[in-house]
């Protein structure tokens, strides 16, 4: 049986993307490991039916945080055989280049986003150098690369005129399962309001911190939040300055098993990233098509990737802008519209059926079936 190591620079508890190719990998004959970070709040791993590696390092974060992973990583993959080598963005990608290299292996890249674009390297050239010079020295050699979605894809044609394919990184149709999600009451949310969710990073330029002010506007009803990240503390702080805390519930991340139960109750979904750097501009975020196969109408922006989505399927309503007023407006729209919430619950579900993992796993056959 072939082997084949995939890395990830997080701490493996809520990559859905990567944990859906491992699947595939050991459903196509691969012997299959993933490998991460353990950090001092990770939560365990839920049990995998592929094998998993978590390196505690002494660095969580900065530039000294990818210097010692990347080292780490090399050496793991440099005396761990294996037939095949699946780098997942760009802070993976020199390690595995080097060790594909001397060992004279396979290297897939799989990039989940315009990694020198992300509003966390604006301002920072020096940072954002380095990243770029890895990219330009590694990118034009790769044989095997593909990326999520048709923009970012021409990007990297446009810049290094490389063969790009596109894997979205849609949900895996459910098949009938008898674990019902978890109640209401059971994941301490109020009974009677209606649940206005936003799930994955609490990062810059999400469009979290107008939500919560659009939320002086909206009643019976309570925005949650699930999930981390750099801005937490300042989305918090605003909801206390506005004195919203019962308008506003903060959940932890949870692993993505989890999370199910809480896009299940959400009345809407939202995904109100803003166009303010090319990372941003050109993505398709993950949160979307969850809240579409759970059935939930979609707030989303109207970005490129997104409109062809709203364009093929309508499953709720795209922003013009990011004024709290404006946000607050459309959202008392889809909960007054009673009728039309149903029109869009409907058209998840039918939307899904296209927007599904299974038929993203053609074009992973197409890369990885060369190597069986």
């Amino acid at each position: 049986m072939k082997k084949a190591i995939l890395s990830v620079t997080n701490d493996l508890t809520s990559e859905q993307r990567v944990h859906k190719v491992c699947l595939y990998l050991q459903k196509t004959g691969f012997d299959v490991t993933l490998v991460g970070r353990l950090r001092r709040k990770s939560l365990p791993v839920a049990n995998r039916p592929y094998k998993t590696y978590r390196m505690f390092l002494l660095f969580e974060k900065s530039p000294l945080f990818y210097a010692e992973y990347n080292l780490r990583l090399f050496f793991y993959l440099l005396f761990y055989k294996s037939d095949i080598l699946i780098a997942n963005d760009l802070d993976t990608l020199l390690a595995n280049y080097l060790a594909s290299k001397l060992k004279n292996c396979k290297l897939v890249h799989d990039s989940h986003e315009y990694f020198t674009g992300v509003p966390e390297l604006a301002g920072r050239n020096f940072v954002k150098g380095v990243w770029k010079k890895i990219e330009r020295w590694i990118f034009p050699k790769l044989k095997h690369l593909y990326t999520v979605n048709e923009s970012m894809a021409e990007l990297y044609r446009n810049e290094y005129g490389v063969d790009v394919k596109v894997v979205r990184n849609f949900p895996m149709l459910k098949k009938s399962d008898s674990r019902l999600p978890k109640t209401k009451k059971e994941l301490d949310l109020p009974e009677i309001k209606k649940i206005i969710l936003y799930q994955g990073s609490v990062n810059v330029d999400r469009g979290l911190l107008e939500a919560v002010e659009a939320m002086q506007y909206v009643d019976y009803a309570a925005f949650l939040i699930v999930g981390d990240g750099g801005i937490l503390r300042e989305v918090q702080n605003k909801s206390e300055q506005l004195n919203l805390k019962e308008k506003i519930i903060f959940r932890n991340k949870v692993p993505f098993e989890e999370l199910a139960s809480y896009t299940f109750h959400a009345d809407i979904g939202i995904s109100l990233d803003k166009g303010t750097n090319i990372n941003y501009k050109y993505s398709l975020p993950n949160k979307i098509f969850d809240y579409i196969h759970s059935g939930v109408p979609v707030l989303a922006s109207n970005l490129p990737e997104i409109k062809k989505i709203f364009s093929k399927h309508d499953v709720g309503v795209l922003t013009e802008n990011h004024h709290p007023e404006h946000i607050a407006e459309k959202i008392n729209f889809m909960l007054n519209s009673p009728a039309k919430m149903q029109y869009w619950k409907a058209n998840c579900l039918q939307a899904k059926k296209e927007f599904c993992w299974e038929n993203e796993e053609k074009v992973l056959n197409e890369i990885y079936f060369r190597f069986i």
